[in-house]
């Protein structure tokens, strides 16, 4: 375009037309103007954006924000696009969040989308993508924010028909009533009673209020389940329908435990986005179940090692514990895992998804007994 307005100047003043000389002179110095318009409109725009919400469960909404500033005296055409990810859509079913809108000296622009989370997982939405130019918008410049955020979507909580888990009480009397505290679950702290052994002071705390205080421990009758998640079987056998349908059965029983006022922890051997924990201890405080769906929601089906080397190394059972272990089939992984339990003296119940495939007289070897997935899972019809 300006090569044919220079052409056209040329030939107005070669034949000496002063109208069109003038008109040729006004569009490149329009040209030249939006050229040097362009080059300043980047200066001064700013972005931000927020999500009222960061974890979610499937099926939920949450809204996505994006703010717009042109924090200098030059006004600007812009356009913002936000990538989102694979899960999180809006309702139009459009990958990427398109906004434009002209900005004069010091204006704001708002745009907000509402989102649908999809599926489980850690979603990454953009950083945006910034689109300025000219107010003719002859020539666009483009820039990419460095800022992202990221959405945590939970598993799927579905109904689970009532299994039995086996119990190791002491007394058979509720938590509260137990006449036997369990330290290795601390409540808190309180000011100590002379009355009380010295082993329960708490010297940190003492000294923090400067003056004695102890322990104050929950009840050993409290029930404690551990949650395994051997991932290795799933990504042997390429099933990720079943290891999604699996892990939305290892959430809703770990809300129901919690619900239930049980002590809750989490193994897995599988690869945690982010370099998460693989093994949450087993506790009851607000905390633990937030944690548990956060790693279950960041959990691939990508194996890390070996589950029983996992536990050798990292994890120690208190006395009383029950174990929930989730698999894709009753292979020889499940009976190292049931052998290492056993040798604990911790009560089992397997949930898989395949039927067994190993000999019943290796399936004698170890006590503890197996649910299929399907079977604890309350299908839709039943549902409805």
């Amino acid at each position: 375009m300006q090569f044919f307005i220079g052409l056209l100047l040329f030939i107005a003043l070669l034949h000496g037309q002063r109208d069109l000389t003038i008109l040729g002179l006004l569009l490149i110095g329009l040209a030249i103007g939006a050229r040097l318009w362009s080059r300043l409109s980047l200066s001064g725009i700013k972005s931000y954006s927020t999500v009222d919400k960061q974890r979610v469960f499937p099926g939920e909404t949450l809204i996505l924000d994006v703010r717009a500033e042109n924090a200098k005296f030059l006004p600007v055409w812009l356009q913002i696009k936000v990538p989102l990810g694979e899960q999180l859509r809006p309702f139009s079913g459009e990958t990427m969040s398109t906004g434009e809108s002209g900005l004069l000296w010091y204006q704001r622009a708002w745009y907000r989308w509402e989102l649908l989370a999809q599926r489980r997982g850690v979603h990454r939405i953009g950083p945006p993508h910034i689109k300025v130019a000219d107010i003719f918008g002859f020539f666009p410049k483009r820039r990419e924010e460095r800022e992202s955020l990221h959405v945590i979507v939970y598993p799927r909580l579905v109904p689970l028909k009532p299994f039995s888990l086996p119990k190791r009480d002491l007394f058979g009397v509720p938590g509260a009533k137990s006449p036997v505290q369990d330290p290795i679950y601390i409540l808190g702290t309180r000011n100590y009673q002379h009355w009380r052994p010295a082993r329960y002071i708490h010297w940190k705390a003492s000294a923090r209020h400067n003056r004695l205080q102890e322990k104050v421990f929950e009840p050993s009758e409290q029930e404690k389940v551990l949650l395994a998640v051997e991932v290795e079987q799933f990504s042997k056998n390429n099933a990720a329908e079943s290891f999604e349908q699996t892990l939305e059965a290892v959430a809703s029983l770990a809300v129901r435990l919690d619900q239930k006022g049980f002590a809750v922890g989490l193994v897995t051997n599988g690869l945690v986005d982010g370099r998460g924990p693989t093994i949450l201890p087993i506790a009851r405080n607000p905390q633990q179940l937030p944690t548990i769906l956060e790693v279950l929601a960041r959990l691939h089906m990508a194996p890390k090692g070996d589950l029983v080397n996992t536990l050798h190394r990292a994890l120690a059972l208190p006395w009383g514990v029950s174990c929930v272990h989730f698999s894709h089939e009753h292979d020889t992984t499940t009976l190292a895992a049931r052998g290492y339990f056993s040798h604990r003296g911790v009560s089992m119940v397997f949930v898989v998804c395949q039927p067994r495939s190993v000999s019943g007289e290796d399936d004698r070897r170890v006590p503890g007994r197996v649910y299929n997935l399907d079977d604890i899972r309350v299908g839709e019809a039943e549902e409805k």
